[in-house]
């Protein structure tokens, strides 16, 4: 509600706004020639007050601009000025109201000094002032000096010579004009034909008449020099016939673009009469027999012997006794005298043509006077320009005489009727005659009695011998309204009058005369009783009614006539009304609909749905007879289908009623509306086009002729591909020049790529598709469509024709990717970094994309791996590789340069070990803006191999052996004196070595037997047993049984381990060694085992305490140096010296072996045995197998 108040308020304003008032006049300056007729528009708008508006004009004259002058109101008859008065009371200066608003100014008789400035007024209705009021514009009067001359003359040609006019058409106007100038053919009254006419615009058009003629080169219209026209007809025709005339009209372009024709003028004329050729013809009368009895028929026939009958006019007349019976003209209608039309219109006699060149002459019921001479008349007439008939050349034949013979008859009552045979409807009248020898008696009484054709007797009428008139019970009615009449002409004759007689009335009248003579007692009494008779033959009125439709030109071309005929017959007098109807069934429906209709008396009723023929139809009744003719003339195809009459006969009846008889229905009657026979024709040459994508294609269609130059072309642009059944729609151009694109256009996206051009020479047509992509390869080709104007001024389509094919093959740009296929080996350590290059040497173009893909071959996969791939949007994804693998963080890409790109493996492990190549695919966009792959190619392998570190452990031990006592604790050091890397982690384990019985040997590893699948060693006498196994974890194994609760693990540094067994038993006596697995972590930080290494034996003995001689070696220090400290320099040198001749003297042997195959750069110690009591020097003892 808030905002309604101003919004009111703007509608208000508004409202004003619009309600300004606005004269508008036709613009100027506008150019007419003196003596030429001129109007000038005036619009008023945004006007209030009445609808209907005053206009008043004015001029201001050039000699005084600044007074005006008025010359005409619509308000106010005294408002011109006396210049002007004369000429406005004289209808030469008017103001024509078009619609309330609008107006025209009228100048029938333009003169010099009406040139100037015109004003048209508006005198004000509002309540208010506002907008304008009157509006102006410039008119020029120049003077007319168009001429149009030509010599008048008569030309007498005959029919195929030609025909040569000039005319002379000059103009000195000064504006710039166009002129146009038309031959035309005047023929009597009928309306001017055009032969030819050269437009303003230099466009040559004939009429319906002559356009067929001058697309045939038979009409020409030839300019020579600058002034003269001449017309040429060769091969003339009688239809050529008239008075040729030149017309010119002079046009100037208005300003606002039109065209107007300020004169016109016309020459005089040329008469040229054309004497048709062969029109010899001869004549001759036929008839059965010459002599005839009275009532008897006779037929003469006239027979016309000549050339090209139908297409020339004769007239026929019929003469007896040199008196004219009857006479036909060109059109077949006979006209007879009186006396013979009525017997024709009796039926007694017929005139009529049976054909082009038979005319024949029946009399029906020859009576006694038809004796004598009969001949026939055959006279050839002439068409004239005006319409009329000459007549030209007359013959007949001879004469034909028949003799009619009376009938020879006797009675005392004699009966006779006006006619034995009648039309239903005609009036009867009988005389019924008395003879008698000698003078009447007495008195007569007569009765007339209708004997029927079934014998049934009725009575008509009767007059008793008083002269009393009664009728019979049947007629009374008829009779009260004096239907039928008896009286007593003469004492003697007796008459009955029958009128408008029915068809019950046929049959036997009989009149029967009764004589009365007055007795003596003065009774009448009957003397004697005569019967007459006479048969009466009624013709019902329906009977043989027939209708029939005929027409001479059942196909037309558009924009001819053609006339339809409705026959009625027989030919009924004017007193038998007939009603006659033409229905239409259109072409294409099912139902009729009624056209036009001939009432009965005479009036006329178009049907519902006849509109569109009243302007074009002329419908005719002939005055002697009922048929009607129904004539249509610019016949198009609204015309065409069936035409149909329908006749209904009616009656009049004695009380002034009407009864419909009957009902006819014509044969069907098809009228075919032809179009012109087509003379399209379009280029069918083919074409063979190749492309590459992104060029534009070029297609051409060319109309080689066309049926007329008005003809109009909608082309449709097909393509057809290989995997179609049919052409698919490109583009359509209709006739009017309106675009529609085809289904293919849309789905394919060619609209913003499609380009039509028409040239200017109207036949030519083409169309370009820009960018050409490779699927737009296929067969082209065009479909073009004639169009012309129908004579109800709508276009249809004449005929249709394809064009021949153009095969357009778009390819693609030819590849030219190429990669360095060098090849290589490489080697690298665990962690170490592998450089893998893709250089792309050249590429098919520099906008193109590459997608990069390397993959690996696995040793015993034959199927590749993809390791990584760069999308061509520079996306980089990993591969299924790199996640078995685990490489996602290890790869790294870079591509210093276009075309070289580097893959880097980074802290790569054993698995990443293979084959490795790249795969680079091009790609190029096409001209819709989609990527596409060109081409691909393979790089040259790189087979990588990834080692793990060699292993360098080495394993010692820096405790001799030992001799404890009982009870007493002994160490077991395992020392590591290198590894294979500063990451390595250690697995350890302590054995007792003893040596088996019978030579068997178990294979323990760290706590457990080795794993399965390991080689087997060469068999060991020694047998091992797991003192204490701790992992490269620091996890701790079981204790070995014998051991269990005496040992002691230390880990003095990184590379010292110890183990400590405490409360040592003589059992404990032996060998021990420790075994030490080197670990190292894989990229993937996992742990695996690099290798493993064996110390040397280390000897442990176990004093028993009852052992004197190792007390007493204890107890005794210089015994304990002398037996086990001075001989170890001796044998050691020894030992050595013992070791070096062996390997000079076998070089290629090998050296004492330790476990595992690893050579012994030590001899074994041997065994010292110490006392366990006492820390005397040990005794020195060497085992068998001590020393190797």
């Amino acid at each position: 509600m808030k905002c309604f108040f101003p919004v009111l308020s703007c509608l208000a304003v508004l409202g004003v706004v619009l309600a300004q008032r606005h004269v508008a006049v036709q613009e100027g300056p506008l150019y007419r020639t003196e003596g030429s007729h001129i109007t000038i528009w005036c619009n008023v708008s945004g006007y209030q007050g009445p609808s209907e508006q005053n206009f008043q004009w004015s001029i201001y004259l050039p000699s005084a601009p600044e007074r005006e002058v008025q010359i005409v109101s619509t308000v106010d008859s005294s408002f011109p000025y006396a210049i002007y008065t004369q000429r406005v009371r004289g209808g030469k200066i008017y103001v024509e109201r078009v619609q309330g608003n609008s107006a025209l100014l009228h100048i029938t008789d333009l003169q010099a000094r009406d040139a100037g400035e015109y004003e048209c007024h508006t005198p004000n209705t509002d309540e208010r002032y506002f907008g304008s009021y009157s509006a102006k514009m410039n008119l020029v009067v120049i003077p007319d000096t168009l001429q149009t001359t030509a010599v008048p003359q008569t030309l007498h040609k005959v029919e195929q010579d030609a025909l040569e006019l000039t005319c002379e058409v000059a103009t000195e106007t000064f504006q710039h004009s166009h002129l146009s100038v038309a031959w035309l053919r005047q023929r009597g009254g009928e309306k001017p034909a055009e032969v030819i006419s050269l437009s303003r615009d230099f466009v040559l058009h004939s009429s319906s008449e002559y356009a067929q003629r001058q697309s045939l080169g038979e009409v020409r219209l030839d300019k020579l020099g600058s002034t003269t026209f001449r017309l040429t007809v060769f091969h003339l025709q009688p239809s050529d016939q008239g008075e040729f005339y030149c017309e010119a009209a002079e046009w100037i372009q208005d300003p606002d673009g039109s065209w107007y024709a300020m004169t016109r003028k016309r020459s005089e004329g040329t008469v040229v009469n054309v004497q048709p050729t062969d029109k010899e013809f001869t004549v001759r009368l036929e008839t059965d027999k010459r002599l005839y009895t009275v009532g008897e028929p006779v037929e003469f026939r006239c027979i016309l012997e000549a050339q090209n009958i139908p297409d020339r006019y004769f007239a026929v007349s019929w003469a007896f006794n040199s008196s004219l019976i009857a006479s036909m003209g060109p059109n077949a209608v006979p006209v007879l005298n009186s006396e013979f039309a009525h017997r024709e219109a009796r039926g007694q006699l017929k005139v009529a043509k049976e054909s082009d060149s038979v005319f024949v002459l029946k009399v029906y019921h020859l009576r006694q006077e038809d004796s004598g001479k009969y001949n026939c008349r055959v006279t050839e007439r002439e068409k004239t320009v005006t319409g009329d008939f000459l007549d030209k050349e007359s013959k007949r034949p001879k004469n034909i005489p028949i003799i009619v013979l009376p009938i020879k008859s006797s009675i005392s009552v004699e009966v006779a009727s006006n006619a034995s045979v009648i039309l239903e409807g005609e009036n009867l009248h009988f005389s019924c005659s008395i003879r008698t020898a000698g003078r009447p008696q007495g008195r007569f009484s007569v009765i007339w009695q209708l004997v029927d054709r079934q014998n049934r007797r009725s009575n008509i009428m009767w007059l008793d011998r008083d002269g009393t008139v009664q009728p019979g019970a049947s007629y009374w009615e008829r009779s009260s309204f004096g239907g039928v009449q008896m009286e007593q002409v003469q004492p003697n004759s007796f008459s009955l009058g029958i009128f408008n007689s029915r068809k019950e009335d046929e049959g036997q009248y009989e009149c029967h005369v009764t004589e009365w003579v007055r007795a003596v007692d003065g009774e009448w009494q009957i003397v004697g009783e005569r019967r007459a008779s006479t048969p009466i033959s009624i013709t019902a009125l329906e009977m043989g009614f027939a209708v029939t439709a005929i027409s001479r030109t059942p196909g037309v071309t558009y924009s001819d006539s053609f006339d339809l005929q409705c026959i009625i017959k027989p030919h009924y007098p004017a007193r038998v009304p007939v009603s006659v109807m033409w229905r239409f069934q259109p072409v294409g429906t099912l139902e009729f609909h009624d056209l036009v209709t001939f009432t009965r008396d005479g009036g006329v009723q178009w049907g519902d749905r006849s509109s569109s023929f009243r302007t074009r139809t002329a419908i005719e009744k002939a005055e002697s007879s009922n048929n009607v003719r129904l004539s249509i003339s610019r016949a198009s195809d609204t015309e065409a289908g069936k035409y149909q009459c329908v006749a209904e006969l009616w009656r009049r009846n004695y009380n002034n009623t009407w009864t419909r008889l009957a009902e006819r229905t014509s044969n069907l009657l098809e009228i075919r509306v032809l179009q012109p026979v087509t003379k399209l024709q379009v280029s069918k040459s083919k074409r063979t086009l190749t492309l590459v994508e992104n060029r534009p294609i070029q297609l051409s269609c060319s109309v080689k002729s066309q049926t007329s130059q008005n003809s109009h072309f909608a082309v449709l642009w097909y393509v057809h591909k290989p995997s179609d059944a049919d052409g698919k729609l490109i583009l359509k151009t209709t006739h009017s020049s309106a675009f529609e694109y085809g289904t293919y256009a849309e789905e394919e996206g060619l609209r913003p790529r499609l380009q039509f051009e028409r040239h200017a020479s109207g036949g030519l047509f083409s169309l370009t598709v820009q960018r050409a992509e490779v699927s737009d390869s296929g067969s082209y080709y065009c479909h073009v469509e004639e169009w012309l104007l129908s004579p109800n001024y709508a276009w249809y389509k004449l005929a249709e024709e394809v064009s021949g094919r153009t095969e357009v093959t778009v390819k693609q740009p030819d590849s030219r990717l190429r990669l360095s296929q060098a090849q290589g080996n490489l080697s690298v350590l665990e962690t170490q970094q592998v450089q893998l290059e893709c250089v792309v040497l050249n590429r098919t173009s520099v906008t193109s994309q590459l997608v990069v893909e390397w993959f690996v071959w696995k040793p015993n996969h034959p199927e590749r791996e993809t390791v990584a791939h760069l999308s061509r949007e520079a996306t980089f994804h990993y591969g299924e590789q790199a996640a078995k693998n685990n490489l996602k963080g290890r790869l790294h890409l870079e591509s210093p340069s276009p075309g070289v790109y580097r893959l880097f493996i980074q802290n790569v492990a054993v698995q990443d070990s293979g084959t490795y190549s790249c795969r680079v695919e091009e790609w190029l966009p096409s001209p819709s803006g989609v990527w596409y792959k060109r081409a691909e190619d393979t790089a040259g392998q790189m087979a990588v191999t990834v080692m793990r570190p060699d292993a360098a452990l080495q394993v010692d031990t820096v405790v001799p052996n030992a001799t404890v006592s009982e009870k007493a604790a002994f160490q077991l050091d395992c020392s590591i004196v290198s590894r294979s890397s500063q990451d390595s982690r250690f697995a350890v384990a302590w054995y007792s070595l003893r040596t088996k019985a019978g030579g068997e040997r178990d294979g323990p590893g760290l706590g457990e037997r080795e794993e399965e699948g390991d080689e087997e060693e060469e068999e060991d006498p020694t047998e091992r047993t797991a003192l204490l196994s701790v992992g490269p974890d620091a996890v701790f194994g079981p204790e070995g049984s014998p051991w269990e609760g005496r040992l002691r693990y230390q880990r003095l540094s990184p590379l010292l381990y110890r183990l400590t067994v405490l409360q040592a038993s003589p059992q404990d006596t032996g060998n021990y060694s420790c075994r030490v697995e080197e670990w190292l972590p894989s990229p993937q930080k996992e742990w695996y085992r690099l290798t493993e290494e064996e110390s040397a034996p280390i000897g442990i003995r176990v004093l028993d305490t009852s052992s004197t001689l190792q007390s007493i070696i204890c107890s005794n220090d210089a015994l304990f140096y002398f037996v086990f400290f001075y001989p170890f320099p001796i044998f050691g040198i020894l030992i050595i010296t013992i070791l070096l001749v062996r390997f000079k003297s076998r070089n290629s042997s090998k050296n004492s072996d330790g476990k595992n195959g690893v050579p012994l750069l030590w001899i074994k110690e041997p065994h010292l045995n110490y006392s366990p009591t006492c820390l005397e020097p040990p005794v020195l003892s060497i085992h068998p197998g001590a020393i190797d």
